[in-house]
């Protein structure tokens, strides 16, 4: 099984894929949801991602649905101390926003739905800028010292922002965001490499990215226009946004490195972000435990220097 990683000073060791809640109560039901968190869990990986937020998207839900399930699953597996549990305040229009009262109110709602005591990773799932970070902090740490939250972290901040929280965290004496949760994956990088890479390595932060395979499209499921009608969901936007010449010069590495290493264009993709020393754990999502499998070998995949140079190259 491969080393675990501190998720930045927290104390809280993760391995270094984690598994994304999204699809739960979306594209996985309950009886799919349950299989997939057993073989996850199974296999040996502990980091399980989601928010208060999954999956409202969806016709006839609500929002909540994926923490339920979770909560579902602990009760009926009995495996919550196998789980590294990390979910998100923020985003839900039902509890929308980073202030106090909101933190406080929203925490509740889903340690009851996740039917446990305490949130190992309790994360602001994008930033608040009408509210002082001296108070989200304040009410993130009340959080802590009541137990009912390990680590807090923050989610789509920029590198300014997340700086300024930092800041106020080491003035106040408060806890400070142990991590940060970007899009990060082979294709879109500069956003996360401009200025958010450099602090995250300064301050020791914890790294957890999503998007990890560029919503499917570095999987090598899309390498036609007509293969937008692959995903009716998000097909034609993963199209639009990924297939083009640069799109296709990632594809084309992908391809040369997975046929080197009888591996998958997602295990090679994954495996470049397991190897950049920032990255603590990606996070990726699976509908079947088949392609959890798949996803999860990536794991144990070594790439040479050679092969993320050429990475590297391709996607520059």
């Amino acid at each position: 099984m491969t080393a675990t990683r501190e998720l930045g000073r927290s104390g809280l060791q993760v391995h270094p894929i984690a598994f994304g809640g999204n699809v739960f109560g979306w594209s996985a039901d309950e009886k799919t949801t349950f299989a997939l968190l057993d073989a996850f869990v199974d296999a040996g990986f502990n980091l399980v991602d989601t928010a208060d937020a999954y999956s409202a998207w969806v016709p006839g839900n609500q929002g909540g649905e994926s923490e339920s399930l979770i909560g579902r699953w602990f009760a009926r597996s009995g495996k919550r101390d196998k789980v590294v549990l990390a979910t998100k305040v923020a985003k839900w229009s039902e509890q929308p926003g980073l202030s106090a009262d909101n933190i406080t109110a929203a925490v509740e709602g889903s340690l009851r739905r996740l039917q446990t005591d305490v949130i190992d990773l309790y994360q602001a799932h994008e930033d608040d800028e009408s509210t002082p970070l001296e108070t989200t902090l304040g009410a993130f740490a009340r959080l802590v010292e009541q137990g009912k939250v390990r680590a807090i972290g923050a989610s789509n901040y920029s590198a300014e922002r997340l700086a300024d929280a930092l800041k106020i965290s080491a003035d106040y004496r408060l806890p400070r965001y142990e991590t940060l949760q970007p899009e990060y994956n082979l294709y879109d990088r500069s956003g996360y490499e401009a200025g958010l890479e450099a602090l995250v390595q300064r301050e020791q932060l914890g790294v957890i990215s999503y998007y990890s395979l560029a919503s499917g499209f570095l999987s090598g499921k899309y390498r036609r226009s007509e293969d937008a009608a692959r995903s009716p969901a998000r097909g034609q936007a993963v199209v639009a946004k990924y297939l083009n010449p640069r799109g296709n010069r990632i594809l084309g590495a992908l391809d040369d490195i997975a046929g080197k290493h009888a591996a998958t264009a997602s295990q090679v993709a994954l495996a470049w972000l397991i190897a950049r020393a920032s990255i603590t754990a990606p996070i990726v999502s699976a509908t079947s435990v088949e392609q959890l499998r798949e996803i999860l070998a990536a794991a144990t995949l070594a790439l040479s220097a050679q092969d993320i140079a050429e990475l590297d190259e391709a996607s520059a």
